[in-house]
């Protein structure tokens, strides 16, 4: 597994998020940082930096020459930072892909949420759906996301729909959208919505009065190792679903500002049925 996202110091957001979780599964998991933070931006000060063009290159061409992209089962592409990195991203997927043609790239798009709107670089969303998007396997957007790369509303199964066929290239590509809210999502519960060319399904949880940052990391990192253990996508996206929600209300539990992810049995399976977590 390689995973190419941000990494922060203290807290849980990018690989910070998804390393030690996708590890409890038994996955190797090799980190490639774009960034490297104290915390994410949500605290009064934050240090560090997006890394420099040259040094994410060198990182990645450290991990093709230690062959890790022959026993690799897929790659996680989130927060890049820059569009010097995206596009260096964006080349070494396709190196990648050319090289091992079965290799799922599961391209979560980080660009922005519908309370802070678009918190990137500017050039990173054009680059997100004009060359990550088309490459991968699998996207994992939230909605606001998703209507930021298909360029329509996404308000309905229908307009998921609709924004998948737009941005589906080839007849193998996916998304699982997050953080949904449709037009007839149940008062008081937020939706995960998993879409591929033969089907659909989503999940309603109970939305929680509380926020942490990273929960789209940490579901990416879920259903990708769900993924690799041979889960169909609607079933895998159901157990990231169910498995997120137990650690938010872990979190809840725990009332601390950041996700409560270490000492969580991620090894521990399955979660619960979604009608089970639902009625509890």
């Amino acid at each position: 597994m390689i995973s190419i996202q941000s990494q922060v110091v203290h807290g849980h957001v990018g690989n910070s998020a998804a390393v030690f979780p996708m590890q409890a599964k038994g996955l190797s998991v090799a980190a490639v940082p774009t960034a490297l933070f104290s915390n994410h931006p949500h605290y009064p000060t934050m240090h560090g930096q997006i890394l420099g063009p040259e040094l994410v290159a060198g990182l990645l061409r450290g991990v093709e020459e230690r062959g890790l992209l022959d026993s690799a089962a897929a790659i996680i592409t989130g927060y890049l930072g820059s569009v010097a990195n995206a596009e260096i991203v964006a080349d070494f997927i396709a190196r990648a892909r050319q090289r091992a043609p079965g290799l799922l790239h599961i391209c979560d798009p980080v660009m922005g949420d519908d309370d802070l709107g678009v918190f990137v670089a500017e050039g990173l969303v054009e680059i997100f759906r004009e060359r990550l998007v088309p490459q991968a396997s699998l996207i994992t957007p939230n909605r606001y996301e998703l209507e930021l790369l298909a360029g329509t509303e996404a308000r309905s199964m229908d307009g998921i729909a609709d924004a998948m066929a737009t941005l589906c290239r080839n007849g193998s590509q996916a998304a699982v959208v997050t953080g949904c809210v449709l037009n007839d999502t149940a008062s008081g519960s937020v939706e995960t919505v998993a879409w591929s060319p033969t089907g659909m399904s989503r999940t309603a949880v109970r939305r929680l009065p509380i926020r942490p940052c990273g929960t789209g990391d940490l579901f990416t990192a879920l259903l990708t190792a769900r993924l690799c253990a041979g889960e169909a996508l609607l079933r895998a996206a159901e157990g990231a679903t169910m498995e997120v929600f137990s650690v938010l209300e872990r979190t809840q539990a725990c009332t601390t500002a950041e996700m409560a992810i270490t000492g969580f049995r991620f090894a521990d399976r399955p979660p619960p049925a979604p009608a089970e977590a639902a009625a509890s």
